[in-house]
This record gives C-alpha cells, sequence and structure tokens, in this order.
C-alpha cells in the first residue's frame, strides 16, 4: 500500500513522504489516526491542507514559546536545602524541583524536561540553567541554592525574638507602673501642698480676727477709761 505521510512517524517517515507500508499497518493504524492517507488523486490536497495548518500551528507555538523565553531570560530561581560539610547537600536538586520552585516564585510553567541539567546540583551555590523551549530557543535562569536554616537554629531565633518580646512587654509594664506611681506621688505632693496653703490661711484670717477683737477690747476700754475719768 502506498501512502502520503500528513504527520511525522518516527523510525518511519516524516510528513510529506510518500511510501510503502504494509497493508494492515496502514489500514489498521495509520490511515485511522489520520498520520496518512492514501496516495491517490485526492492525496496532494489533503497534504497541503494539512501542511499549511501544520505551518500555522508550529508559528503560534513559536511565538508563545519566544515570549516564554522573553519572560524567562535572567530570571533567579532560590531553592532551600538542608547541606552538610563544605555546603554538601543532603541528595540533590533536580530539573522537577526548579520546575516547581520557577512556578511558584514567578508563576511561569515550564515542562521538566525542558530544562537540561548539564552537571549534577549537589552543592550550595549559584547555577546556570538552559531551558530547552525549542531546538533554537534556549533561555538561560540563574539557579541559586542556600543553605535552609537548622530546626536548632530555627528553634533558638524563635526563642530569643519571644524572649526580648517578653523583656520588651515587661520594660512597657515597668515603665506604665513608674510613670503610673510618679502621677500619684505628684497629685498627692499638689494636695498636701494645697491643703498646707489653706491652713495657712485659715490661721493667718484667725490671727487677724484675734488681733482686731484685741484692738477694738483695748480701744474700748480706753474709752471707758476716759469716760470715768471725766466723771
Amino acid at each position: 500500500m502506498k501512502v502520503v505521510f500528513l504527520e511525522d512517524v518516527p523510525s518511519v517517515a516524516e510528513a510529506g513522504e510518500v511510501k510503502e507500508v504494509a497493508d494492515g499497518y496502514g489500514r489498521n493504524y495509520l490511515i485511522p489516526r489520520k498520520l496518512a492517507v492514501l496516495a491517490d488523486a485526492h492525496a496532494a490536497g489533503i497534504l497541503e491542507s494539512r501542511l499549511k495548518k501544520r505551518a500555522r500551528l508550529q508559528a503560534e507555538t513559536e511565538a508563545e514559546m519566544r515570549e516564554l523565553a522573553s519572560q524567562l531570560e535572567g530570571k533567579e530561581v532560590v531553592i532551600k536545602a538542608r547541606s552538610g560539610a563544605k555546603g554538601q547537600l543532603y541528595g540533590s536538586i533536580t530539573n522537577a524541583d526548579i520546575a516547581d520552585e520557577l512556578e511558584k516564585s514567578t508563576g511561569l510553567v515550564v515542562d521538566k524536561k525542558k530544562i537540561e541539567l548539564t552537571e549534577s546540583v549537589r552543592k550550595v551555590g549559584s547555577y546556570e540553567i538552559d531551558i530547552r523551549l525549542t531546538k533554537d530557543i534556549i533561555p538561560k535562569i540563574k539557579l541559586t541554592i542556600v543553605e535552609e536554616e537548622k530546626k536548632e537554629e530555627g528553634k533558638a531565633k524563635k526563642e530569643s525574638k519571644a524572649k526580648k518580646a517578653k523583656e520588651k512587654v515587661t520594660e512597657e509594664k515597668q515603665e506604665g507602673e513608674e510613670k503610673e506611681g510618679a502621677e500619684k506621688k505628684e497629685k498627692a505632693e499638689k494636695k498636701e501642698k494645697a491643703e498646707k496653703k489653706e491652713k495657712k490661711e485659715k490661721a493667718e484670717k484667725k490671727e487677724k480676727a484675734e488681733k482686731k477683737e484685741k484692738a477694738e477690747k483695748a480701744e474700748k476700754k480706753e474709752k471707758a477709761e476716759k469716760k470715768e475719768k471725766k466723771g
């Protein structure tokens, strides 16, 4: 059976090729899946239509890939990982790890299979990573591996932070109490001062009244003595 291939079939033929294939392979596999059509009078028209559609889709895909490449180029992905002596990681960073972190940090979705690791990422540090979107579109991103904070250190930092917060609250409370005490003392002193002033004013009024009364009595007595002498 002679057929015209409409799509690329790995290890068999590329789109546009005309080849002889086994009847069963053609009828049961290639033609039902629209990978090929019989090489007859209608084949040329079908092939042309299919190739135009394929070219249009390829152009659209390439435009999308170029747009994605422009967004990816130069982006930095930071991954925290546990490490031991000399920054050696416990395990290695995979292209799946990079794809996940890339999506989390930038929102850009990239198939992990397109992320090319030319070397194993097993140490803390920076790496340049190629992302092969197509044969010719290969943006580069920066991968930075940093040491993950150890649980003990994290716990110590949290405890230290909590202690400082507690000390601050205690200090603020103490300052508040001291301020309140100072205000009470000042108020009491003002009250005491006012009471003393009032007491002093009362004493002065009393003394003044007594002096006036004494003067009046002396004057009255003097008048009485003068009257008695005249009589």
